[in-house]
């Protein structure tokens, strides 16, 4: 297991070329947020903003669309129901994040299913929240991508089959290499299982424990992972950047909330690119 500290975002974070346009860095479409979650997918979107991907597109419902606009203006929308009508933009994307605020419905299920059947297996594909409860109660089949699960400790022990007193490295591992999927396993000191790699976070505080903290490290890793290379390392950084974040602003809060972390998603990487 790699230890993860400050020396991953040097090494992922690249410093902007003089030339750069928003094409460079990356396509991003997010999915999720139904009528009673539109926080979830404007933290997610807001997060990939802020991260640095070049073109945002959020697909949600049609209720979330003034909110959205309003929240994060940078993002363009998309009614989620129309998802045939927007085939192209989904297949055009570099990584599309889903889940974030998708609920558990039949709606959910069918717009889902509908992504899995669009996804190219040169795309990354990142399985957040719902969208992972969903794969877990109904056994979907994955489609061929490159696939990125985030689940906490329940959700993982929904789509794994592990009880979370048996969530260890060695069957953790075993999980991951079923599943053919790079593993987000969030807790107090997040893990991530690899093809080829095992990171361990080394920050964080008990003030992330509130609610949207894994839709905005969801945006990021999808911010991250459209920009640079190398996907392992890419979503490593990510997880390494929220929590360096958030364990700095908890010095003067007992609660750190999740667009508090986002808004200094700049900030920090600036800080840490590549000199």
């Amino acid at each position: 297991m790699i230890k993860l500290d400050e020396k991953i975002l040097s090494s992922v974070i690249n410093k902007r070329p003089q030339n750069s346009y928003k094409g460079m860095f990356g396509r991003v479409v997010i999915i999720g947020g139904n009528i009673n979650f539109a926080g979830a997918i404007i933290m997610a979107t807001s997060a990939a903003v802020y991260s640095g991907a070049g073109l945002v597109t959020t697909m949600t419902s049609k209720a979330n669309k003034v909110a959205l606009n309003q929240s994060i203006p940078e993002a363009m929308y998309v009614n989620y129901k129309k998802i045939n009508n927007n085939i192209n933009l989904i297949k055009t994307a570099d990584v599309v994040l889903i889940g974030p605020g998708l609920g558990t419905s039949q709606t959910s299920k069918n717009i889902l299913q509908q992504v899995f059947k669009i996804i190219g297996k040169k795309q990354v594909l990142i399985i957040d929240g719902s969208a992972i409860t969903l794969i877990a109660n109904d056994n979907l089949q994955l489609p061929k991508a490159n696939i990125v699960f985030t689940p906490h400790q329940m959700e993982w022990q929904r789509l794994s089959g592990l009880d979370i007193k048996d969530q260890n490295y060695s069957n953790n591992k075993v999980k991951q290499a079923e599943l053919k999927s790079t593993i987000v396993l969030k807790s107090h000191r997040t893990e991530i299982y690899t093809n080829s790699n095992c990171f361990q976070n080394t920050v964080g505080t008990p003030a992330q424990a509130t609610g949207g903290m894994g839709d905005a490290l969801a945006g990021m890793i999808a911010g991250f992972s459209a920009q640079f290379n190398q996907l392992d390392l890419a979503v490593a950084a990510a997880v390494y950047l929220h929590s360096k974040i958030a364990e700095e602003l908890a010095k003067e809060r007992y609660v750190v909330l999740p667009h508090q972390i986002i808004q200094k998603i700049p900030y920090y990487m600036k800080k840490y690119e590549k000199k």
